[in-house]
């Protein structure tokens, strides 16, 4: 079976009814979703939904109803007891302990107190509760295996809490979302929820744009505002992820770094490169562009593992004449790969062999080798290739 995904558009933020809403209007079932929610043991609450429009936009409105408010904040202790005696999977309930820790961890970081000393008021309520395991069984039934996400936007303003009121992105809600893709918005309200914060960083992988993906399913949670300007929704795209293989290539992230240069002499980019490439970056390309006032210019580019991203900026700014650069997270798709010697009538030559599975799918030969047997024997490169080729990798 092909691998199931699922891409959270989070254009117009996300909170944990939003999450919910999505998922029911992408087709996850919400009778069972109520069904395996009578598992917890909590009650006092319904579970509603309802077609609503957001901008014009049809999308799915989930509510929460509390019969009365609590007006006590749970402990830790409380929230894992709360899961440990619900008869839910396993592996549901060790995913919504994951989510509520992170909750907790991320209070006792802004409040400078013990992990277990910290009460969560909103984010201990039932509503809270119902949202992230409503999410984990949608997920659930669904069957998604991985989940990715778009960089979120906050929204702007200010927001009541029971801490008083405070600036969007509430402390919360920001201390989640430390290492995800995120921006602030002209719309004075709060886009991302804590709840929402928690749900997708806690297994959502940021990209800068929609996975490749085969999709099947769209949904549209509504967030509580009708927005006139932009439809205020989660947007959720589930689908396959498959290139056919009965090994699919390793999936991995880069940071790509760019910047635009028309003020440099050209003779300096063959050592700024080289430098590049030896503080560790992937590649670097250079392409020619054209800028405002039809200034001829180079983008240099330079593709990175995110660890070495600081080292590389560096270099940039020290080696190049550029005052600014851009960052972008960006997926890749590698097939996987060894380096082998192939040993021919001419000489030894390296060759980088690629599979899909079991399947080799490309031979390229390496190009230093293939210089060096050609100098040494004042044979064509190509002729030497061509040998290579022809011998193969046994």
């Amino acid at each position: 079976m092909n691998n199931i995904i699922a891409y959270f558009d989070c254009f117009a933020g996300i909170s944990g009814d939003m999450c919910l809403g999505a998922l029911v209007d992408a087709g996850a079932d919400i009778h069972v979703i109520k069904e395996e929610l009578k598992k917890i043991p909590i009650r006092g609450y319904s579970l509603t939904h309802r077609k609503v429009l957001r901008a014009g936009i049809s999308a799915t409105k989930v509510d929460v109803i509390i019969d009365s408010r609590e007006a006590e904040g749970r402990r830790w202790r409380d929230i894992e007891e709360i899961i440990d005696t619900s008869l839910l999977s396993e592996e549901i309930k060790q995913k919504g302990k994951h989510i509520f820790r992170r909750l907790f961890e991320g209070e006792a970081i802004i409040h400078g107190e013990p992990f277990e000393n910290i009460h969560l008021h909103e984010l201990g309520g039932i509503d809270c509760i119902v949202d992230i395991f409503g999410t984990l069984i949608g997920l659930d039934g669904l069957e998604v295996k991985e989940i990715y996400a778009s960089p979120i936007n906050l929204g702007s303003g200010l927001v009541k809490t029971s801490h008083g009121v405070l600036p969007v992105p509430a402390p919360a809600t920001i201390e989640l979302l430390i290492g995800h893709p995120v921006y602030l918005s002209d719309m004075p309200f709060e886009l991302t929820t804590p709840t929402g914060a928690a749900i997708i960083s806690s297994f959502g992988s940021a990209l800068a744009s929609i996975p490749i993906m085969r999709v099947k399913r769209i949904g549209y949670g509504a967030g509580n505002k009708d927005i006139a300007t932009m439809p205020n929704t989660l947007r959720l795209l589930i689908g396959e992820e498959t290139l056919g293989a009965t090994e699919a290539p390793s999936r991995d992230f880069v940071t790509i770094i760019e910047t635009n240069i028309d003020d440099m002499n050209p003779q300096i980019y063959e050592d700024v490169i080289d430098k590049l490439v030896s503080a560790g970056a992937m590649d670097v390309f250079l392409e020619n562009i054209i800028m405002k006032k039809g200034r001829p210019a180079i983008k240099l580019t330079t593709i990175a593992d995110e660890h070495d991203v600081g080292v590389l900026v560096e270099i940039l700014f020290k080696e190049t004449t550029t005052i600014g650069l851009r960052f972008y997270r960006a997926q890749r798709k590698t097939m996987e790969r060894e380096v082998k010697e192939v040993k021919t009538k001419y000489g030894d030559v390296r060759v980088k062999i690629s599979r899909i599975g079991d399947k080799i799918t490309n031979l390229s030969p390496e190009y230093e080798d293939l210089r060096a047997v050609s100098r040494k024997t004042k044979l064509p490169i190509k002729k030497i290739a061509e040998e290579v080729l022809r011998v193969g990798v046994i």
